[in-house]
């Protein structure tokens, strides 16, 4: 099979436009569609050709890719495209879905003889527009010749977890990572709420742990964003982060495990998009430290 594909892309926010302009870059052919057009349209300068349904965005398509908001919406749209969708077009979902959305999806896939991979990936708006995400996959091997070519556009690295997409295994891994991204991202956002309530310079805290076990880049970069006030463009916006720390939360209680600090961030994060801060970075969490969302 040739590299150059027809590329259906559904869901073209931060991260699904990025993706849909690396395939075009990379050749192929892209089918693009969003619920609000107007996100799509920009995508026809870089070849991309604007669908308005979802049926019309799958016709022909060898690959359909999904980034849409979670797993319900991910359902909805793909029930939308069903009467245009071929049985052995390969599917890769991207969506964070979350274990029993994967399993619906999964289900889905299997009624329509699709070829399905439950593929996650890792990153934010950067590296997403440099094509230089992580590709989490898990699916078929009689399919990856036309998966993979996508996932080389869209990511630097691909890690296979498994060959049943519908186990959830990749998704399960994202789960994993993403806790450990909203725990890092809270605590940054609290240490710097601390700092400003005991009169700390944040430079002095900086300064303390540079270059020893505790300093991360991480940290310096969620900092940074904060405290130089570029909140947005959101890298990840804080409602989609909140809906993945709730993810996160329901699997830890599915799998009776406690998970005290996701559980807490999803709040703070809540709180920061009640203060307005809903489609900022999620480090925008740090708001949620302070009753009237002070200025940094």
């Amino acid at each position: 099979m040739t590299d150059q594909l027809t590329v259906s892309v559904l869901g073209t926010g931060i991260m699904g436009a990025a993706m849909a302009r690396n395939l075009a870059r990379a050749g192929h052919t892209v089918r693009a569609w969003n619920r609000t057009r107007a996100k799509a349209d920009p995508l026809a300068a870089d070849g991309a050709h604007i669908a308005d349904t979802p049926a019309e965005a799958v016709e022909s398509a060898d690959v359909v890719l999904t980034m849409l908001y979670d797993g319900p919406a991910t359902l909805e749209t793909m029930r939308r495209a069903a009467p245009a969708l071929r049985p052995g077009t390969a599917w890769a979902q991207s969506t964070t879905a979350g274990i029993e959305g994967v399993a619906d999806l999964a289900g889905f896939a299997h009624e329509h003889g699709l070829l399905f991979y439950d593929a996650p990936v890792l990153g934010t708006r950067q590296p997403a527009e440099a094509g230089q995400l992580t590709v989490l996959a898990a699916g078929p091997a009689e399919g990856r010749d036309r998966v993979t070519p996508v996932f080389d556009s869209v990511g630097a690295r691909t890690v296979w977890t498994g060959e049943d997409g519908a186990t959830g295994s990749a998704t399960r891994l994202k789960l994993v990572a993403n806790s450990w991204v909203l725990a890092a991202t809270a605590a940054a956002g609290e240490t710097l709420a601390l700092a400003k309530a005991l009169d700390v310079a944040p430079d002095a805290f900086f300064d303390l742990i540079a270059g020893g076990p505790l300093d991360m880049g991480y940290l310096r970069a969620k900092a940074a964003l904060i405290l130089e006030g570029r909140l947005s463009p959101a890298q990840f916006a804080v409602t989609t982060a909140a809906k993945d720390a709730g993810l996160i939360v329901r699997a830890g209680e599915r799998h009776g495990v406690r998970l005290d600090v996701a559980a807490a961030s999803a709040g703070r994060l809540e709180r920061a998009a009640d203060l307005g801060h809903g489609d900022e970075d999620m480090a925008a969490a740090y708001y949620a430290s302070f009753n009237d969302g002070p200025t940094t």
